[in-house]
């Protein structure tokens, strides 16, 4: 019986597995790559079908007239010198600058101010509590929510004037004076939209780290002088998204002036979107409302760039 000697196998040289182990990476790299495009695809394909296109579609069918019956026809620039002139656009864009000042501005106060209270001491189940009760108006419809409010404040027979009826106040017409309808739809929007804002505070104030608080006390800070000092400066970073996404929604309001006002009384508290809508479906002028929806696209973008730009010098980065 003879022996057969097996070959001993040698190892591969050094620099032959160095010149592998790059193929291999490059290989999991692609993979990666290749599976991170598959999760992007449907965000980058809505975004494109729903947003961009949209938009490209606006600003073009914007240089025509165009009644959906009969065939476009081209108005070049006509579309955007009749909006300038136009009174009822103007005051639409009046009242929702307006209305963005003040409803951004009461939902920031009101978010953060709950924000400090909830995240303060008290039981985890009490904090589960408001928490849920302050984000359930966000859920709820605009519209169903604008015809309950549109009852409670009717001037006649609301629920609010018949409280404060109580108290020996006189009816207040809140839905039928310039200056009252236009309160009214703030304050409608501010208790609906609040609890985004809400939300985005209290995860601000949770990553606070507690030793700077511990440290400021340390040093004889008292309650508003820490905020003022530690907790804004820190929290400005959420403040900044808070707003922008406060400011981006405000601008685009609709569903309560409409249902609570109907633009009135008068053009008191019609909106662009508003306009927008009765120019188009009403109206049947595409072209008009493109033109409007064009001019509050780069409104939005231009107030957006304000904050942003407005954001290097008061917001702080840990």
């Amino acid at each position: 019986m003879t022996n057969t000697r097996v070959p001993a196998v040698r190892p591969a040289p050094a620099a032959a597995r160095t010149a592998v182990a790059p193929a291999r990476r490059g290989g999991r790299e692609r993979g990666t790559r290749l599976l991170a495009s598959l999760f992007l695809a449907p965000t980058i394909v809505g975004i494109v079908v729903f947003t961009v296109v949209p938009i490209a579609g606006s600003i073009v069918l914007s240089l025509f007239h165009w009644n959906v019956i009969d065939d476009p026809r081209w108005a070049g620039l006509s579309n955007y010198r009749e909006t300038f002139g136009d009174s009822t656009v103007l005051v639409s864009f009046r009242n929702t600058l307006v209305f963005m000042v003040l409803a951004v501005a009461l939902q920031l106060l009101i978010a953060l101010s709950l924000a400090l209270a909830v995240n303060g001491r008290m039981p985890v189940w009490l904090r589960s509590v408001f928490r849920s009760a302050f984000f359930f108006p966000l859920v709820l419809s605009a519209a169903s929510v604008s015809v309950v409010m549109k009852y409670l404040f009717n001037q006649d027979f609301g629920v609010v004037n018949w409280l404060l009826g109580l108290v020996g106040v006189a009816p207040v017409p809140w839905l039928t004076s310039e200056h009252g309808a236009m309160a009214t739809v703030v304050l409608v929007y501010v208790w609906q939209q609040f609890g985004f804002s809400f939300l985005l505070f209290v995860g601000g104030l949770n990553n606070i780290p507690k030793e700077v608080h511990e440290a400021a006390s340390l040093d004889g800070a008292t309650g508003l002088r820490k905020h003022l000092h530690i907790t804004l400066p820190l929290l400005s970073p959420t403040l900044l998204v808070a707003s922008v996404v406060g400011v981006i929604n405000a601008l685009q309001v609709f569903e309560q002036p409409y249902v609570l006002t109907d633009g009135g009384p008068g053009d008191s508290t019609r909106t662009v979107v508003m306009v927008i809508y009765e120019t188009a479906f009403e109206q049947l002028r595409f072209g008009t409302a493109s033109t409007v929806g064009v001019l509050l696209f780069v409104l939005i973008m231009a107030v957006t760039a304000l904050q942003f730009r407005l954001s290097r010098r008061f917001v702080h980065y840990q």
